[in-house]
């Protein structure tokens, strides 16, 4: 609230709550004072007698977001390390079902405002490192919470139903035991880039034109004469291609998920000899060097989960028909059989997506080979490697 606002509290509280049921359901941006006055049944100018404006109402709910996982993680505790990691998943399994309506709304704030996304991650940080008894760095951060963070976002969308034993089986014990890495396998050779086009068509020109600025600008800032501009073509063009907007941003998501797959296929065609976890590994590196060419693929896909949700759904749904149709030495189940695969394709996309978020929106430059090589010991062995002989049992 501003400084020197004077009322009522409960005033004050419609309006947070308006906000998150807005948020939650629209972008930011769309998003408007007088849209949220509505909503709570108050006037235009009741807002500015508690808040600034609607950046300092996103900022506090984003605040409130992390004052209460905090406090889950808090009271989670355990006896032992083991059931202290067991009851934090738990807990952020539970706090993510119960308050969807918040995570989504903090799904937007931590991009942006990346800040709050780090002051998330140093909460589960300090979890992780209370579990463990020991500091923790940036890579065992994002194997413990990177894949569970994920996991819990989409059970409680609906999207996927999540097995809380295997989740916090991976985290623990690892997902692909009993194996080891040749980081030579991973690391080394050349990407080759996708083939482009000499040539292209009036549809190809404007999904090019289009993927850069709602990846620069986002969708709702960008408009049809913009696209059209961008590849010098008329409006008219457009619609000869498109019937709308939201049709041509649903082609786009298609058409990134398509170029990752890919590119990662394309790469991993000439490694031979790869156990599942040095292929996991290595397509975990190319996913991340990928996004070094092409960062606006990050911002096209996120900002779709308000636009499109159903268009997102099949997004991760065709990277995890992907593993399903990986050789049968290299599935999920040969590793695991006795984990729930679907779940455990959710937590390995959930790596990916936060190992790509510190690619693709961390302004501080960070060592990706550096962060992916020790997240193979992470896999073959969870952390149980790291507890006291006594609780990795």
């Amino acid at each position: 609230m501003s400084s020197g606002a004077r009322g009522n509290p409960q005033t004050a509280e419609r309006l947070v709550a308006a906000a998150v049921e807005l948020f939650a359901q629209k972008w930011y941006a769309t998003v408007s004072v007088a849209e949220i006055c509505r909503e709570a049944g108050l006037s235009n100018g009741v807002f500015y007698r508690y808040f600034e404006g609607k950046e300092a109402l996103f900022k506090l709910i984003l605040g409130r977001v992390l004052e209460q996982i905090r406090e889950a993680m808090e009271q989670a505790g355990g006896e032992t390390p083991r059931e202290r990691i067991q009851n934090y998943s738990a807990a952020m399994l539970r706090y993510t079902e119960a308050h969807a309506d918040l995570i989504s709304v903090f799904r937007e704030g931590q991009y942006r405002y990346f800040d709050f996304e780090r002051r998330l991650v140093a909460i589960y940080t300090r979890s992780l490192s209370t579990a463990l008894g020991r500091e923790v760095d940036l890579a065992e951060y994002l194997f413990a919470f990177g894949g569970l963070r994920f996991c819990a976002i989409r059970g409680a969308s609906g999207a996927s139903a999540i097995d809380l034993n295997t989740v916090t089986g991976i985290v623990t014990d690892g997902l692909f035991r009993g194996l080891s890495f040749d980081p030579a396998k991973v690391f080394s050779g050349s990407a080759t880039p996708l083939p482009v086009p000499l040539e292209e068509g009036v549809r190809e020109r404007l999904l090019r034109s289009g993927r850069r600025l709602f990846g620069e600008k986002g969708y709702f800032e960008t408009n049809i004469h913009e696209v059209t501009s961008g590849a010098q073509l008329s409006v008219g063009a457009f619609y000869t291609h498109f019937g709308s907007k939201e049709a041509f941003y649903a082609e786009l998501i298609g058409l990134v998920g398509h170029d990752v797959r890919a590119f990662i296929a394309t790469n991993m065609a000439g490694t031979t000899g790869l156990n599942a976890l040095e292929f996991e590994l290595r397509g975990l590196w190319l996913w991340l060097v990928y996004l070094s060419m092409d960062r606006n693929c990050y911002n096209i896909v996120r900002e779709a989960e308000f636009v499109l949700p159903a268009t997102v759904r099949e997004y991760y749904g065709a990277f995890a028909a992907g593993y399903k149709k990986r050789p049968a030495p290299l599935r999920i189940n040969r590793a695991a059989p006795r984990l729930d695969e679907a779940t455990a394709i959710e937590f390995l996309m959930g790596l990916a997506h936060y190992f790509g978020m510190e690619a693709a929106f961390d302004t501080s430059p960070i060592n990706a080979r550096a962060l992916v090589e020790p997240l193979g010991g992470y896999l073959a062995h969870g952390l149980s490697g790291f507890l006291p002989k006594q609780e990795s049992a």
